[in-house]
C-alpha cells in the first residue's frame, strides 16, 4: 500500500469536508426547491402573515427543537460513557457533525460512520454498536406509543384491511424472527458482528446507562410529538390534543418502519401524515406545512451548526 504524504492527506481531508457540506446543503436546497406539494414561498408567506405572534412562536418551536437535541446529546454522552468519559460539548460536536454527514444518506445511515470517525480505530466497532443501541432505544419508544396510535386509528376510523393482510403481516414477522435466529451466530455486514455478539454487547452495558438511554429517548419522543401538535395549531388546524396525539403516534411509527431513499424522505413523511390527518379533517396544506417546519427545525437548523464541526474535524490517528 502506497503511503500518502502528509500534505496530500490534508488536501484530501479538506476536499472530503467541502464535498460533505456541498452534498448536505445541495440536498436541503433540492428539497426546498422541488417540493411540489408545498411551495417554500407559500410556506414562508403563511408564517409571516401571522405578524408578531410568528416571531414568538418560532422562538418557542426553536426552543423545543433545541430541547430535543439536548436530550439526544445527553443520550449519546451516556452511551459513550459506558467505556469512555466524554463531555457534553464533545458529545454535541459528534452528534451534530454526524447529523450533517447523514442528512443526505438513506435512513441517515451515514451517522454510524460519522460518529465512529471521532474515535480511535480500536474503538470504532463499539461506537457502531452504541449508535445502534441509541437508534433501537428511540425505535422502542416510537413503537410503544405507535402501537397505541394504530389501535386508536383502527378503532375510531373506517380503515379497510383484510384478514389475509393481517395473516401475511404475521407470517412476515415470524419469518423475520426465524431468519434472525438462524443468523444469530453468523457475521452480519461487518466482520466480527453477529446478532449474538450484539446481544452480548448490549448485556454488558450497565443498567443505569440503558435506563438513561430509554428515558432520554422517551423524553425526546414526548418533545417532538408535542412540537408537531403545536405546529399544527400554529398553522390553524382545528383539532384537539386528544384527537391529534394518537394520529401523531401512528404517523411516527409508520414512517419509522418505512425504508426510504433520502430524496423521498420528506415526501413519504408528508404523504403518511396527510393520509392520517385526513381522517380528522385537517387540511393537506396545514399538515404539509407542519411536516416541513419539523424538518427545518429538527434537521436543517442543527445541520447548519453541525457543518462547522465537520469543517473543523481533525482525524484520530491513534
Amino acid at each position: 500500500m502506497i503511503a500518502l504524504p502528509h500534505k496530500a492527506k490534508q488536501y484530501l481531508l479538506v476536499t472530503a469536508k467541502v464535498l460533505v457540506i456541498a452534498i448536505t446543503f445541495g440536498y436541503i436546497f433540492f428539497k426546498l426547491k422541488n417540493n411540489t406539494s408545498l411551495g417554500f414561498s407559500d410556506f414562508t408567506t403563511t408564517i409571516f402573515s401571522k405578524g408578531n405572534i410568528a416571531i414568538y412562536s418560532l422562538l418557542f418551536f426553536g426552543f423545543l427543537a433545541a430541547s430535543n437535541w439536548f436530550f439526544e446529546i445527553l443520550k449519546w454522552q451516556a452511551l459513550v460513557s459506558s467505556f469512555e468519559e466524554i463531555g457534553f460539548k464533545t458529545a454535541l460536536k459528534q452528534s451534530l457533525a454526524a447529523l450533517t454527514v447523514s442528512l443526505a444518506t438513506p435512513n441517515r445511515i451515514g451517522e454510524y460512520g460519522a460518529k465512529a470517525m471521532f474515535f480511535e480505530n480500536k474503538k470504532r466497532k463499539k461506537i457502531l454498536l452504541l449508535n445502534f443501541v441509541s437508534g433501537a432505544a428511540q425505535m422502542l419508544a416510537t413503537s410503544f406509543f405507535g402501537i397505541f396510535g394504530l389501535l386508536y386509528l383502527l378503532r375510531n376510523f373506517n380503515i379497510d384491511f383484510s384478514v389475509s393482510t393481517l395473516c401475511y403481516f404475521g407470517i412476515g414477522v415470524i419469518l423475520l424472527f426465524a431468519i434472525a435466529y438462524y443468523f444469530k451466530e453468523k457475521e452480519l455486514l461487518l466482520k466480527g458482528f453477529s446478532i449474538a455478539k450484539v446481544v452480548q454487547f448490549f448485556k454488558k452495558i450497565p443498567f443505569h446507562i440503558k435506563f438513561k438511554t430509554v428515558l432520554f429517548s422517551t423524553v425526546r419522543y414526548a418533545i417532538f410529538s408535542s412540537m408537531f401538535y403545536g405546529l399544527l395549531l400554529f398553522f390553524n388546524a382545528n383539532i384537539t390534543f386528544s384527537e391529534a396525539i394518537p394520529l401523531i403516534f401512528a404517523m411516527y411509527f409508520l414512517v419509522s418502519i418505512l425504508p426510504t431513499l433520502f430524496i423521498f424522505e420528506v415526501v413519504i413523511r408528508g404523504g403518511v401524515a396527510v393520509w392520517l390527518f385526513s381522517f380528522a379533517g385537517v387540511p393537506e396544506l396545514v399538515v404539509l406545512s407542519t411536516v416541513l417546519a419539523m424538518w427545518l427545525f429538527n434537521f436543517v437548523l442543527p445541520s447548519l451548526l453541525g457543518s462547522f464541526f465537520v469543517l473543523t474535524y481533525q482525524p484520530i490517528t491513534r
